[in-house]
C-alpha cells in the first residue's frame, strides 16, 4: 500500500479539500494522511468563513509525517496566503517527496476566493517549481499566466507559460469550456489531450481536488503520467455520474462508486451497478 499526503484546507461539508483527497486516496487503495492549512466553514451553496492554520503548526504537521512515515506522493491544494506557501515550500524542499501534484486552488465552486490576491507572486516563485504536475483549471491558468484562456489553443499556450515557471508537467483542466470536457497535458516537449463527455450535473463540488488526488494516487501506484491522468479523469467522470445528490447547491461526488459495498447495495436493490445507490433506473 502506498502512503499519500494531502496538504490542503478542510471542507466541513466533506465534498472538497482534505476530505475529498482522503476519500480519493482510499478509493485508489492508498493510505491517506493530511496536513491541514486552513479550516473552512462551507457547504454546497457557499463558503461562510475561512481560518488559516498557523504556519508553525503547518510545518510541525509536515515534520510529524515525514520524520516517521515514508511518503510516496504528495498532493497540495489550498494554500491561501504567501506565508503559508513559503512554509510549505520550505518543507517540500527539505523532504523532497518523489512525486508532488499541486492543484493551485484559488476560488471555491460557489465563487468565494480561497487564495489571497497578493499571494500570486509567491505561488509563481515558490510553489509551481515544486510540482511534478501542476493542475490549474482555466480561470486559474489565466490568472497565473496573465492572459485569456478561451479555447484549446489558449490552453496549450498557457501550459507552455506555466511550464516556464518550473513545473515539470502541466495539466490545464478544460471543464470551464463549452462542450466536452477536454484537458491538455504538456510535458515540456509535447501535448496530449484527454476528452470525456460532459455530464449535465450540478454535483461538481470538489472535482479539482478529486482529480489531482486521483492522479497522485495513480502515479504512486505505478502508472505513467499520461495513464495516471487518463484514469483519474475517468474516475472523476464516473464519480460525477454517480453523485449522491447531497445538499442544495453544488453537491459532492461519489468517491466510492466502484467499491464492492456500493455495488452490492445497488445490485440488491436492482439499481444500475455504476450508479449511486440513490439514483434509480
Amino acid at each position: 500500500m502506498k502512503n499519500l499526503l494531502t496538504i490542503a484546507g478542510s471542507d466541513c461539508s466533506g465534498g472538497a479539500g482534505i476530505q475529498a483527497d482522503i476519500k480519493t486516496f482510499s478509493a485508489h487503495g492508498c493510505y491517506g494522511m493530511s496536513v491541514i492549512t486552513a479550516v473552512t466553514a462551507q457547504n454546497t451553496c457557499r463558503v461562510i468563513s475561512v481560518e488559516n492554520v498557523a504556519t508553525s503548526m503547518i510545518a510541525n504537521q509536515m515534520d510529524a509525517i515525514f520524520e516517521d512515515i515514508e511518503v510516496h506522493a504528495v498532493k497540495v491544494g489550498m494554500l491561501s496566503d504567501a506565508t503559508i506557501m513559503q512554509a510549505v515550500a520550505n518543507k517540500l524542499v527539505q523532504y523532497a517527496p518523489p512525486l508532488t501534484v499541486i492543484d493551485p486552488v484559488m476560488i471555491a465552486k460557489g465563487g468565494h476566493a480561497l487564495m489571497q490576491a497578493d499571494a500570486l507572486d509567491t505561488l509563481r516563485r515558490k510553489i509551481i517549481s515544486r510540482a511534478y504536475l501542476l493542475t490549474p483549471n482555466i480561470p486559474e491558468a489565466a490568472v497565473i499566466v496573465g492572459q485569456a484562456v478561451e479555447n484549446i489553443d489558449d490552453m496549450k499556450s498557457a501550459a507552455q507559460e506555466v511550464y516556464k515557471l518550473g513545473a515539470k508537467n502541466v495539466l490545464i483542466k478544460g471543464g470551464h469550456l463549452i462542450g466536452d470536457a477536454v484537458d491538455v497535458l504538456f510535458n515540456g516537449k509535447s501535448f496530449q489531450t484527454f476528452t470525456h463527455q460532459r455530464i449535465d450535473s450540478h454535483n461538481t463540488h470538489g472535482t479539482g481536488c478529486t482529480l489531482s488526488s486521483a492522479i497522485a494516487a495513480n502515479l504512486a501506484n505505478g502508472l505513467a503520467l499520461a495513464e495516471a491522468v487518463g484514469a483519474a479523469k475517468q474516475y472523476v467522470t464516473e464519480a460525477i455520474a454517480c453523485a449522491p445528490n447531497i445538499g442544495e447547491g453544488h453537491g459532492p461526488l461519489n468517491h466510492f462508486y466502484s467499491s464492492p459495498e456500493v455495488r452490492r447495495y445497488n445490485q440488491e436493490r436492482g439499481l444500475r451497478e455504476t450508479c449511486f445507490v440513490g439514483k434509480e433506473l
